[in-house]
This record gives C-alpha cells, structure tokens and sequence, in this order.
C-alpha cells in the first residue's frame, strides 16, 4: 500500500536542507583545509539549485543559509578572528555572454545615467584584506565568512609586494585595502621541483604535496611559522578599498586604482576600462584566450561599475555587490589515455570509481587520477579502460573525465562492469533503490577503519598532530587502533616502536621517541577540545564542522545529542530533516554508543563548559545592527563590538538602510552623516550605553 503523496513543498524543503548541508560542507573544505573536493561549476550548481528553489518558496529560504551569506569554514582555527570593518562580499556569477548581457540589462534598470565598466583577470589566490592607520600597515586578514577573518598579519607582512607604510598625499586616518594573495606560476613549479629533488635524494619532506598554486598560496598564509611563508614568495594585486575614514574621495573605481598604485600598492597592469556589453564581451575573450601567458592562475574574469555614485545607487543583496559580476572560464581540456577504473572505500562505506590515467599536464599540474563519482556517473560518460579520454580540471582545480573519444576506442573493448565486493574486505556491495551511490556495508571493513580514523585526526575536527592518513594506516597495521576511541589509550612508547612498510630499496621509518612524544601531546590536548569538534569527528553522514557548531551550541552534551529525538534536532537552527535523521541513525547503532563511553571512560570531555557570563547577560539587542564609529568614551573598538555581540546584537562595519542604530563618538568620519542621510537612529556614548542595558525599546518610549 502507497504512503500519502508528498506536496511540492515538502520534496522542495528535502532537498533544500540536502543542499545547505552540501554547500556547507563543501565551504568548509574549500575555506577551511584548502582542499576542495568538487569543482567551482559543480559547487556553483549546487548553490544555483538552492537559489531557484528558495526563489519558488520563499518560505524556505532561512537566515543563515549559505545563499544569504558568503561561504566559508565553521571551524576553529589556530589564528585568532578578526571583523572585518567593512565585510567582504562574495560575487555573483556568470558563465557565458548570455548571462553578462542579463547582469548588465538589469544594472541599466537601477540607474538613468550610462554605465561604464571596468574589467581584470580573476586570480585564484586567496582574497585578503590589509588595515592601514595612518598610512602603517597594522593588520591583515583574510576573507573568512566575510565579516571575520583569520589575523594573518606577520605572514602577509612577508609578502614583498605589500608597502608597510603608504606613500603620497591625502593618506586616510583609517583604510581597509582589499586585493589577493598568489603564487606567481614560476615560483609554484620551483617550489614542486624542489620538494621532487628532496625526495628523488631521499631526503625528508613535510606537509602535503603542492597541488596547484592557489592551495599552495593558501597554505602559505596559513603558517604558524612566518619564515616559512616568506619562502614561498607570495605575490599580492589591491583591487579595491573597504572601509576608509579621512582622506581623498574618488567618484571612480579607475581613480581609486591610479591613487592606490600611487601610494605603493601593485595593481594588476591587466586592468581595462570597458565602455559597453560589447566591450565587456570581447575584454572576457581576450583574457580567456591569453589566460595561460599572464604568469599566475585565473578562473575568469571580473567586471565592475566604474562609477562610484552609482554603485551606491545600485547597492547590495546579502551576499553580494549588484555593481560587480564574476565570469567564470570553462577549463582546459586535454586527451589522455585512461588505464584502469577502480573503487575506493570512504569511512561512511561509500564506494567512489576513480579512473587512472596516463599522466596529463592539464589547468598547470599534472593529472594521473580522476574521480568518476558513482556508477552512473561512468554509464553517462560511457568510459572504458584502453579509451582515449577527454580531461579536464574543472575549476582548475578538480580533475575529472568529459568522456570518451569515441573514435579511437577499440571495437573489441567492453563496458567497465561495477564491482559486486568490496576490495578491501570481500563483503557484498549494495546500492539502495533510488541512491545513486553504492556501499560497503560491513563497519569492520579495513578501508572504512583507516578512512575513520583519519577523519577523526584531520584537522577539520580534533586535529591530532602526526597522525594523517598514512601514518593512521601503519598504527592500524601494527594492531594499536581498530577505531576511533583506542587513540586515546596510545602511549609514547606503544608509538614509538610503529614502522612504515619499506619503500623500494628504503627500510621502513620508525615513528620514534620524538615524534611519538609531539603526537601524545596533542591526543592529551585533545581531550579538552570542544565537544563541536568530537562531533564533527566522528565521521556522521552531513554533519560537519558548521552543523556540528550549531547542534552543540543548543545541546551542550554529547549524551543527550545522542539521545535526541529527529523532532527535536530540527529544532535546532540550520538542522533539517536529513542531518537529524543522520544523527539518530549513527547514534542507534550499539557499536557507535560503544566509541562514545569509551572516549568518555579515556577521558574525553563529552560535555560543554556551563554557559560563560557572555550567554548570561541579557539578550537586550537581540535582531538589533549597531554601528560604532569614531572613540566612545570608556570603549575600545573591539570591547563596544563585544558589548554589542555578547547582548545578541550584531556589530557592522557599514551604514545601510537595515541598519538599527549608529553610535557616534569623537572623529565619526563619514558613517554619521550616512546615517542622518538615511534616517538611521543616531546615538551617543551615554545613548549607547542605555542601549546595551535596556535595548532598543528604550528609545521608542522617549518618542511617545
């Protein structure tokens, strides 16, 4: 007997809570590990299927999903925080001459005057923003989720190009430079070459391999060690200005780029004004065409309103500037052999084909592995073992297989057939009715045990020194780990004794008494860690560190998260059906309760701190925006944003018509008279104060 038949509405609010997750997740890889998984086109799929249905439903589309706000990670991070004074916006995007005509007919929609245009190459680097005070470089940070980033002051301050103090006239007080860090493609190829020498003489190297150069710059900036970043030679184009207090006012973006190349700062030469559609057109061609002799990567092309009065005019969405568009390129394609298909088990069973090739040098690395995603992913693209295949790297990131050269196939070769057993352990392999994907179904499984183990290590969760996934796999091997929990009942010495397999005529590296001692050092630490990171650690289907956040913000307890029913995690912001339904199956299974007392019996604390005095002041600003410009008397900058923050208020760095007060002290700047332009609510230092004790509903009895 059929269910009840589900309403559009409901198959759209799946689908949508499957999407956030997905977004989600993927941001955290991208932003967070600098190690996406997907290609910028599959992502922006991703993100595009989330606007059309949240556009079709509005009563789907929620605050904090990520169409509403720029992606980023979720999770801690070594590098203390820093807000933004002005928050860097993400860009839409467009992918062909049709959709830059459509961005362009609807800017002529918002101003009476004609437009004109100015366009640069976009580098894939990493977005940062530089703070000068009175023309000294004082703070740099990166984009973070656009209104906090990651203080990254002494490694950027390594970056040659970057001026320390600014030079020329008409410095401002106060100035927010925002422009990107990259690694020139010289630099990242001598730096491969280099780390290739260290091995071939087999001598030891560290850190991952570098991949491609916006990783690698990524990486770099990431570095507890600025000397390291300072040895990677990073390079830096200024493309723009965020917050500015003092100082000359431009009416262009071309202006403003001529002042900022005149006070020290570099700016890419492939800038060009543009006059019209036609104009922006064949700008995007030409840089297309020429992407591969600029000496750094590009994934398009920007292109932005001149004139700054009508950018004001034209104004902003959530996320993003409606004056700015990103035309993102499709990648390069090369043809290669494909040698064989084979799976890969993740630590949830699922099993990924991946084709190996004969190696490619496609989108400036070279390419001998390509995911093929699932079993109907390799039946569309038709791919066969012995095919001369069609590779690119979408994104210029991710490779993956276009498809077959029909005309070069062999008549004699067969379809590749999906495996029915797991190579690892021999179980049966199962591909549910209506799921795409395919499983290993036996928990004890070999592959899922390393994958696991490796996740709970990584540094998205607990991020357990020297146990990445190749020495995870020689701990497993000499029978110290079959999960999660038994990390915890390591010793130095039980470690220390571990030895790699050999490699070639190598013996095998022993791990050793100084490494073994780092490594407990960090599982010992690691039982304090927030309990968000356990959770995110634990390898459950959609929760990562972003959803894991949320679910331990309203549960402080791993045991009642355990306990929670599906009604009451969707209660729960940004936890929707699927993640809950995630979260109450892992938690239904005996084995996995089993990890959880044993990590609590090894002394894992599974439960946060009781509320600190922040969460216990009253929420008297809560849904409120508050803007502090100029000196208020008894605050600093950061200590009124906490005030704000720590009442449930948000403190902005911009005036806006959203805006719900601004705070005006000594030398405003410009903000106040942006506020009384506007008919924002505008108080003083006293004003202020009796905001944060009464909350807004102070100032509306005043005006009865």
């Amino acid at each position: 007997m059929n269910g009840p038949q589900r309403t559009q509405l409901e198959v759209a609010a799946e689908r949508a809570d499957e999407l956030r997750a997905t977004i989600r997740h993927h941001n955290e890889r991208y932003y967070g590990n600098d190690e996406p998984e997907i290609a910028d086109s599959a992502y922006d799929a991703l993100v595009s299927e989330l606007i059309e249905i949240e556009s079709e439903f509005p009563s789907l589309l929620t605050e904090d999903s990520p169409t509403q706000t720029p992606g980023a990670a979720a999770g801690a991070s070594p590098f203390s925080p820093v807000r933004h004074i002005q928050p860097m916006l993400s860009l839409d995007n467009a992918f062909d001459d049709e959709g830059i005509a459509a961005w362009v007919a609807r800017l002529e929609k918002l101003v009476d005057t004609p437009i004109a245009y100015v366009g640069e190459p976009k580098l894939d680097g990493l977005a940062i923003s530089l703070l000068y005070e009175n023309g000294s470089l004082v703070r740099c940070a990166t984009r973070g989720d656009g209104e906090t980033g990651e203080d990254v002051t002494r490694n950027v301050m390594t970056i040659a190009d970057i001026p320390h103090v600014l030079t020329g006239e008409d410095i401002p007080t106060s100035m927010e430079v925002r422009g990107e860090a990259f690694m020139p493609l010289e630099v990242f190829e001598a730096l491969r070459a280099a780390r290739l020498a260290r091995i071939d003489a087999g001598k030891k190297v560290s850190g991952p391999e570098f991949k491609n150069p916006r990783n690698t710059a990524a990486g770099s900036l990431r570095q507890l060690d600025s000397k390291v970043t300072a040895s990677r030679r990073l390079s830096f184009y200024a493309y723009q200005i965020g917050a500015q207090e003092g100082g000359r006012e431009h009416k262009t973006h071309q202006a403003l780029l001529d002042w900022l190349r005149g006070a020290g700062l570099p700016i890419n030469p492939r800038i060009e004004p543009l006059k019209d559609l036609a104009d922006i057109q064949r700008f995007c061609a030409s840089v297309e065409e020429h992407r591969h002799d600029l000496g750094y990567e590009i994934d398009g092309a920007v292109i932005k309103v001149d004139d700054l009065a009508q950018r004001l005019e034209m104004g902003f969405t959530s996320r993003a500037p409606r004056w700015a568009l990103a035309v993102k390129f499709a990648p390069e394609e090369r043809h290669t052999k494909l040698i064989d298909i084979k799976v890969s088990i993740g630590r949830t069973g699922r099993v990924t084909p991946f084709a190996e090739l004969e190696p490619v040098f496609v989108g400036g690395s070279t390419v001998a592995v390509a995911t093929l995603h699932n079993e109907d992913d390799i039946t569309r693209r038709d791919v066969r073992p012995g095919d001369t295949v069609i590779v690119r790297k979408a994104g210029d990131v991710i490779p993956e297989i276009v498809g077959a050269v029909l005309a070069e196939r062999d008549p004699a070769s067969l379809p590749w057939s999906f495996p029915k057993l797991c190579p690892t352990c021999a179980a049966p392999l199962v591909r549910l009715e209506g799921e795409a994907n395919t499983y290993c179904v036996n928990s004890e499984c070999e592959a899922q045990r390393l994958q696991r183990i490796a996740h709970f290590a990584s540094r998205g969760a607990l991020d357990l020194e020297g146990l990445g996934e190749e020495r995870v796999q020689w701990i497993i091997d000499a029978g110290l780990l079959k999960d999660v929990a038994d990390i915890f009942t390591l010793t130095v010495d039980s470690l220390a004794q571990v030895t790699g397999p050999p490699k070639g005529k190598r013996k095998g590296i022993r791990i050793g008494e100084k490494a073994a001692t780092k490594t407990m050092v960090s599982i010992e630490a690691a039982k304090q860690a927030p309990i968000a990171r356990i959770l995110t650690g634990l390898g459950i289907q959609h929760v990562g560190p972003t959803v894991a956040e949320a679910v331990t913000r309203s549960i402080r307890d791993l045991d009642e998260i355990a306990n929670a029913s599906v009604d009451v995690l969707t209660e729960i912001d940004g936890v929707g059906p699927i993640i809950a339904e995630s979260l109450v199956s892992y938690f239904a299974v005996d084995g996995n309760r089993d990890v959880l007392e044993r990590l609590r019996a090894a002394g894992v604390t599974l439960r946060a701190p009781e509320e600190d005095q922040r969460e216990l002041l009253p929420q008297t600003l809560e849904g409120v925006s508050v803007v502090v410009t100029g000196t208020i008397d008894g605050f600093s900058r950061e200590s009124a944003e906490e005030a704000i923050s720590s009442r449930g208020g948000k403190a902005v760095g911009s005036v806006s018509k959203k805006t719900s007060f601004v705070v005006v002290g000594e030398n405003p700047g410009s903000k106040a008279a942006k506020a009384e332009a506007l008919g924002v609510a505008i108080l003083d230092g006293e004003g202020f104060v009796r905001l944060l004790e009464e909350g807004p509903g102070a100032f509306s009895a005043d005006e009865e």
